[in-house]
């Protein structure tokens, strides 16, 4: 008879404490070329990340150029006075870097991912794209080509041609932010190679640039590197841009894009509301999230648990432009699709839901759960070195104190369900709201009248 021995228990490994966490704090300087820097050392880390911040705003475009700050900023990555594109792309390829690059209201950001073992390699590549970039009057005929190709496939995207909508109603059409960030047809074909080299000429140069670079600096001479590579940049003194105030017409109206036999309806319902400098922030987030963040939200309970009418529906607040003195605003917005019958009971729903937050308030458990997705899971969502530099380069952006994530933080684990519920009210009041529709006018204009949320107006697509 075989005997089995007793088997041994050890016992249940138990958790530790938790270990404090805080937003990561940079360290600011300036270079002697005028160039600002935060770093913020995570060691550990096997990647850079590096955010350039140009002061050169969507604003700031030549009248009937819009687009060219976007084709400037895909030009960074064709080559340079002493590469070809092809060259520079192969120099990327062998330091293992990514080079990215986009416009937007506020600046024109260039990003670049590198391991840690090439910082130098990567930062002399960035340096050289915007110190000396070559703008080939090929490469760039070649990126307008590219970009007319992309607005014909933006005009047929429901969500894009809702977006293209809802700016323009909401915005004058003389503020830059109601038209496409990258363009329309009519402007961006009569971009050329000097229209881009003007656009450079004007506004790239270190004196009003910021750099935030994030990662394990330790296998570097770290102020060596940046002074032999960024800190080499030359150009003239300039005073920074300063944003102009955003105002917005958001008298509640709908706006039906028409298309024709379309099976679905694209909502995008918005306005604009407090941006990040304003103390109630924080609490219109946590109450923005719980209206709509999450499948749990009260939108998604109703409109897709309840009802079945979309396969999601989101609300977020995002900034546009942004300053210290008040007048920056943000784009306060619910966003989703629905199938051509349900369009007018999910928009009746959704006022519904919102009235009903406004005289009833959020529940305790609501705006714990929201704590807990928002605040919970920050250590997990910064744990890469582009996440971090990403926030901060927003903060930069914004004309945020470099503290700015971590307060954020604090505040939001301390907002009361009453002001998450007083800010969502007042960002998302149902009669102050412009609604965008993009399907069939002909199956849904009728039961959106009927609504009685405001006039409605039909285009074309």
């Amino acid at each position: 008879m075989t005997i089995t021995p007793a088997m041994t228990f050890h016992p249940r490994p138990e958790p530790g404490p938790a270990t404090p966490w805080a937003f990561p704090a940079p360290t600011r300087s300036t270079l002697p070329n005028g160039l600002t820097v935060l770093r913020c050392d995570r060691p550990g880390q096997k990647l850079v990340a590096v955010d350039l911040l140009l002061d050169a705003p969507l604003a700031a475009e030549p009248a009937g150029l819009d687009g060219v700050a976007t084709i400037l900023a895909r030009a960074f990555s064709e080559g340079t006075e002493t590469m070809t594109a092809e060259e520079f792309a192969a120099e990327l390829e062998r330091a293992g870097a990514t080079l990215d690059a986009h416009a937007d209201h506020t600046a024109l950001r260039i990003s670049l991912e590198v391991p840690a073992s090439r910082t130098e390699r990567g930062l002399r590549l960035l340096a050289d794209a915007v110190r000396a970039p070559a703008l080939p009057a090929d490469e760039i005929e070649r990126l307008v080509a590219n970009r007319l190709d992309e607005i014909v496939h933006e005009l047929a995207n429901p969500s894009r041609r809702a977006a293209f909508a809802l700016y323009g109603e909401l915005f004058d059409a003389a503020d830059r932010i109601s038209r496409p960030r990258a363009g329309t047809a009519d402007t961006v074909k009569g971009i050329d190679r000097a229209a881009v080299a003007d656009f450079y000429a004007a506004h790239v140069r270190p004196a009003t640039a910021t750099v935030v670079i994030v990662g394990d600096f330790s296998a570097v001479d770290f102020d060596a590197v940046l002074a032999d590579t960024l800190g080499a940049w030359t150009g003239s003194p300039a005073e920074a841009s300063v944003a102009g105030a955003v105002t917005a017409d958001d008298t509640g109206r709908v706006v039906i894009v028409d298309r024709p036999g379309s099976v679905q309806t694209q909502l995008l319902i918005g306005r604009v509301g407090p941006d990040r400098h304003d103390p109630a922030w924080a609490a219109q987030i946590l109450g923005t999230y719980c209206l709509g963040g999450t499948l749990t939200s009260r939108l998604d309970r109703v409109l897709r648990e309840e009802k079945g009418y979309t396969y999601g529906v989101r609300a977020f607040a995002q900034p546009l432009r942004s300053a210290p003195d008040g007048s920056g605003r943000a784009m306060l917005a619910i966003s989703g699709s629905v199938d051509t019958e349900s369009t007018g009971p999910a928009l009746a729903d959704t006022w519904t839901i919102l009235r009903a937050l406004a005289a009833e308030g959020l529940t305790d458990e609501e705006r714990d759960v929201a704590v807990q997705n928002l605040v919970g899971v920050a250590p997990l969502r910064y744990e890469t070195a582009a996440a971090v530099c990403s926030t901060l380069g927003d903060q930069v952006e914004q004309g945020l104190p470099d503290d700015y994530q971590a307060q954020t933080y604090r505040r939001l684990a301390e907002t009361t369900t009453a002001q998450a519920t007083a800010a969502v009210a007042a960002a998302f009041p149902p009669d102050r709201l412009v609604t965008v529709l993009v399907g069939d006018a002909a199956a849904i204009s009728g039961p959106v009248k009927e609504l009685g949320i405001g006039e409605v107006t039909v285009i074309s697509a």
